[in-house]
């Protein structure tokens, strides 16, 4: 009964393990690419997200307004104002699509 147990106990620490890594990369791709402007609560009370007006992304109806999509496009792509002048540099070029794609979960997890 015993052998059963650690082989569990060893596949749920395996687990976490491989949840665990998968997190770090997130958090340290948001630490580097957009904790600047959208802060590392996801506010964007930051000096540069109030100048940007950026939104709060632990408010319930922001994320309500915000697609999976939207989320994965404008990390992709960037954003531009009405005359053309980047707001936001896109990541497609420098993130994979699978770590523009963990943002998602990422951003949601602000609403907590």
């Amino acid at each position: 009964m015993k052998i059963p147990s650690k082989i569990a106990l060893a596949a749920f620490a395996f687990v976490f393990a491989a949840g665990l890594t998968l997190a770090a990369p997130v958090a340290e791709n948001w630490e580097n690419h957009c904790q600047k402007c959208h802060g590392a609560d996801g506010k964007g009370q930051t000096k540069v997200g109030k100048r940007l007006k950026l939104k709060d992304y632990t408010d319930a109806k922001v994320q309500a307004e915000m697609t999976d999509e939207d989320i994965i496009r404008i990390t992709s792509e960037g954003v531009k104002d009405e005359a053309g002048k980047e707001k936001m540099k896109a990541f497609k070029d420098e993130l994979s699509e699978q770590e523009i794609k963990d943002f998602v979960a990422f951003i949601r997890a602000f609403k907590g």
